[in-house]
């Protein structure tokens, strides 16, 4: 099942029914579940069954009350705690890499919606909107325990299938690199590679690593918006192997070492490309894209209404970019371009001229 179809159905499921993901790691279902909770306006709670141990999800004994009142009582952990006092999505992720007592206490929580008890022995319970939404990793990358099939009838149960689609739509909404996100799309093959489909142990892409990658690429300022069509410093190529494997890194290094805007100017004058989808741009590229359009005014008389989109397109980017499209026109010398041009921007340009020319004057 895509991300789309599982966005469309977990929110609308009622609230008591829990949700079960199953899929490889990494194929974004803690994603989808993060997203379910923006979308609902509701807290978020990411509970890792791997990484808990009892107490952490079923509470600890509060002695107090057991030597004052007589109640074997459990101080439920904070985050059941907030889930019992107002609507949120709890996310069991990794349940069948759980330890056997600490799967015990997801069970309670799907099936029976509390947890622990309060010093008077009334459980706590979760609130009737709050959403239970767990996850399996299928396949052989871990080792795992078996999912009660009892317990598995109580879930409404998918097998994520996430698209390259799926991944560049979310990937573009989280801003994600832009020249990453592309060459994903030319590039399928390198987005997921299966892990049993190599020697135990070797690093292989997947939509998880690319995201990362392309967060630890613009932390340590190499981000690939920045070095496309240019020489890409000599340990870019290390950081690369360390995410998504060495096949996909030489790959991918090679595609923005000799990255060119896969834009043309008949883009531009038929509306298909708008100004943010070269924001991130080096300007090499942008030069090129200049070129692109110089050369076309040069051997064709453009319509009115792509006059009007090469303007707005050139504005919208703004700055040097302006100046370099009108000037780059009025060198290709096409009177029947060039004056409409000038009627869109021509006062424009002079203004960023004058700026700039007082600017170097101080």
């Amino acid at each position: 099942m895509n991300i789309a179809t599982l966005k469309a159905i977990i929110p609308n499921l009622p609230p008591e029914i829990a949700a079960l993901m199953r899929g490889p790691t990494g194929v974004g279902k803690s994603h989808v579940a993060k997203a379910i909770a923006k979308d609902l306006g509701i807290p978020f709670i990411d509970v890792r069954g791997s990484t808990m141990d009892e107490a952490k999800v079923g509470g600890l004994p509060d002695m107090k009350a057991v030597d004052e009142k007589k109640v074997a009582t459990f101080v439920v952990p904070s985050w059941f705690k907030t889930a019992c006092e107002r609507p949120c999505v709890i996310m069991l992720d990794e349940l069948n890499r759980s330890m056997p007592t600490v799967m015990q206490a997801f069970f309670q929580i799907v099936l029976d919606r509390e947890l622990g008890n309060d010093e008077d022995g009334i459980p706590y319970r979760l609130h009737p909107e709050t959403r239970v939404i767990a996850a399996i990793n299928a396949g052989n990358e871990y080792d795992v325990n078996e999912m009660d099939p009892a317990l598995l009838r109580r879930f409404w149960v998918c097998d994520v299938e996430p698209t390259v689609a799926d991944w560049t739509d979310w990937a573009e909404e989280f801003g994600l690199d832009n020249i990453l996100i592309e060459f994903i799309k030319q590039e399928p093959a390198h987005w997921r590679v299966d892990p049993a489909s190599v020697e135990p142990g070797t690093v292989v892409p997947t939509p998880a690593s690319w995201h990362r990658l392309s967060d630890s690429l613009v932390h340590m300022n190499m981000a690939p918006a920045e070095l496309a069509g240019n020489d890409v410093p000599g340990h870019f190529y290390s950081v690369l192997t360390g995410f998504i494997g060495v096949e996909a890194a030489i790959a991918f290094r090679d595609y923005v070492k000799n990255y060119e805007l896969q834009i043309t100017a008949e883009d531009i004058l038929d509306g298909k490309v708008k100004a943010k989808d070269v924001k991130d741009a080096p300007a090499s590229q942008l030069a090129s894209l200049v070129e692109k359009i110089a050369n076309h005014g040069k051997e064709n008389n453009w319509k009115p209404a792509q006059v009007k989109r090469i303007a707005k397109f050139a504005e919208d980017v703004g700055g040097e970019f302006l100046i370099q499209v009108f000037t780059g026109v009025q060198k290709a010398g096409n009177m029947k371009n060039l004056l409409p041009l000038n009627q869109q921007i021509g006062m424009k340009v002079v203004e960023l001229v004058n700026a700039a020319r007082a600017t170097t004057n101080k």
